[in-house]
């Protein structure tokens, strides 16, 4: 009875999220400035525009991670890997020097300022739809 307890006790130490305790788990780490390291750190923001709309995003991070940084409320929520093999994520976009477009994948390419994002995937444009209409006024 005694090594049940004690090896639950060390299971819980070890996998905290997958201990069975009734307290709350904090599953998140605060940086030392208060905000979340979710984003990579960053000095500024940088101007991009999504299908003609100009946004504000964090520079120094992937498109993705902006794009929650837009949509915090939907974007963590969608069907999205975060490593590239859903493709959930695929764009189209161009750097500010650039008259063609690219495919790309959101949660791999770093945002830089002027980039244009001129196609997203259904599951990005479901996610950012309400952004998108508040930015054109609907």
């Amino acid at each position: 009875m005694l090594g049940s307890v004690i090896s639950s006790t060390l299971f819980e130490r070890r996998y905290p999220l997958m201990s069975k305790s009734s307290e709350p788990q904090i599953t998140e780490v605060v940086g030392t400035s208060g905000t979340t390291q979710v984003f990579r750190p960053y000095e500024r923001l940088v101007h991009i525009k999504i299908l003609g709309k100009t946004f504000e995003v964090p520079e120094k991070n992937t498109i993705l991670r902006c794009f929650q940084y837009i949509s915090p409320e939907t974007i963590p929520y969608g069907r999205f890997c975060w490593n590239q093999d859903c493709q959930y994520c695929r764009v189209t976009g161009k750097l500010d020097d650039e008259a063609e477009g690219h495919e790309l994948l959101s949660c791999k390419f770093l945002v830089s300022a002027g980039m244009e994002i001129t196609e997203i995937s259904p599951e990005l444009k479901y996610c950012l739809q309400k952004k998108l209409d508040q930015k054109s006024g609907k």
